[in-house]
This record gives structure tokens, C-alpha cells and sequence, in this order.
């Protein structure tokens, strides 16, 4: 399965996320940059409130692309272990990409967020999507972190990932949601047609413009209901 773009990707995940729609105590969380396009089409599809769980990966000293594990914004640490063994690498080495991505973190939650606070997930049906995993690093220390905050359910929405990585994925979240699983696995950018990088500016439109949907729908459906917009 090819996606044209990650709007596409969005679009066909909420199709199959309908059970959540209009859910008051639902949340779509995107890991940024690339999975708040999919997220957004899923706000949009089953009128959702978005926010984002910025977790940065931990690049291999000569590839950054590969990772050796992540970090998230409440501070979990994932680490692939037989990633680090494969480079002959310590912990001691692992913590100064740490705090190097900590940074990064510090910096995305002041331009994202604009001053809103993390959102609140406990007993929240949480559904947290990218556009796509490899190693699956980042949504795994994105999961980890978000269960001990306690949400009712933790549903993973995720367009393609490999074969050998769904198992694990599967047993960690308490719904998965996967469109393709393509054996042999590449890159998720080789599964879109279109895969151009999504940059802060648009990571912080999206947000803006699900909120206002969000308002829209809101006000929409308690006029319709005669009732008062909260």
C-alpha cells in the first residue's frame, strides 16, 4: 500500500477509528513533525481535540537516521540495547545524545504548545499516531511514557511499519491500528508518494487550525441540540 501524502494516511486511519468519534474522553496525541499531518486528519475526521507528545530519537554517531533509542517530554528514555551493543556503546555515551534531544524538547514545547499545558489523560481513551514507524524507538518511548499517566485506553494509530516491529507494538498499546505492513521494509518515506518535511510552522498551523475545527464542531452540535456551547 502507497499513500499519496499523510493527509491521505489520516483520512484512511479515521475510517477505521470511527468508534471514537465525537468520544468526550478521547485525544489524539501526534508524535511531531510528520505524524501531526496524519493527526490532523484524524481531529478532523472524528472531530478529536489534537495535541502533541514530542518525543526526539537517538541518533547513532555516524547515522543519525538510525536509532539507538528516545527520549519523550515527561523524560522516559527508551533505549534499543542491542542497537547500542552494535555500535559499542555505554550509557555514559547514550546520555549526552540525551541531553542534546532534552533540549530540543525544552525548545518544541515553548513553540508548539504557545503556553497551553500538557493536557490531562488520565482515564482519557488516548490515541496516539505517527506517520509511519521503523524501529519503532520513538513510539515506544512515546507509549511508555503515556502509561503511567494513567489513560483508560492507549490506542496506536500508525499508517506502515515492518512486519518483525507490529508484534511488539501490538502488545504494548491496548488497540493497534496499522494500514500496511510491507515485508521487505525500507523507509515509511517509501510508502508515500509525497513524503516532504513538515516544518515547526506547519506542526503549529495544524494545532491552530484543529482547534478552531474543533470550536466549529462544537458550537455546531449544541445549536443543534438547543443546548449551550461549553
Amino acid at each position: 500500500m502507497t499513500f499519496k501524502n499523510r493527509e491521505e494516511a489520516g483520512r484512511r486511519l479515521a475510517e477505521r477509528l470511527t468508534s471514537y468519534q465525537g468520544d468526550e474522553a478521547a485525544i489524539i496525541l501526534a508524535l511531531p513533525r510528520g505524524g501531526v499531518a496524519v493527526g490532523y486528519q484524524l481531529s478532523l475526521g472524528l472531530h478529536l481535540p489534537l495535541d502533541v507528545f514530542i518525543t526526539r530519537k537517538l541518533g547513532a554517531p555516524d547515522n543519525p537516521e538510525y536509532a539507538l533509542g528516545a527520549v519523550s517530554e515527561t523524560g522516559t528514555v527508551y533505549v534499543n540495547l542491542d542497537a547500542m551493543a552494535a555500535y559499542g556503546l555505554s550509557h555514559p555515551d547514550v546520555e549526552e545524545v540525551v541531553q542534546v534531544q532534552q533540549r530540543e524538547i525544552a525548545r518544541r514545547q515553548d513553540l508548539y504548545r504557545q503556553g497551553r499545558h500538557f493536557p490531562a489523560l488520565t482515564d482519557r481513551n488516548v490515541i496516539l499516531v505517527d506517520d509511519g514507524i521503523a524501529t519503532g524507538s520513538t513510539f515506544f518511548a512515546a507509549v511508555q511514557s503515556i502509561r503511567p499517566l494513567k489513560p483508560r485506553r492507549l490506542i496506536g494509530a500508525i499508517p506502515v511499519g515492518p512486519v518483525d516491529i507490529i508484534p511488539e507494538a501490538r502488545k504494548q498499546v491496548d488497540e493497534l491500528i496499522i494500514l500496511a505492513t510491507p515485508d521487505p521494509f525500507w523507509a515509511v518515506g517509501n510508502h508515500y508518494i509525497n513524503f516532504a518535511q513538515v516544518s515547526d510552522h506547519d506542526v503549529v498551523e495544524y494545532l491552530n487550525l484543529a482547534e478552531e475545527s474543533e470550536l466549529e464542531w462544537k458550537e455546531r452540535t449544541h445549536s443543534q441540540t438547543g443546548l449551550p456551547s461549553p
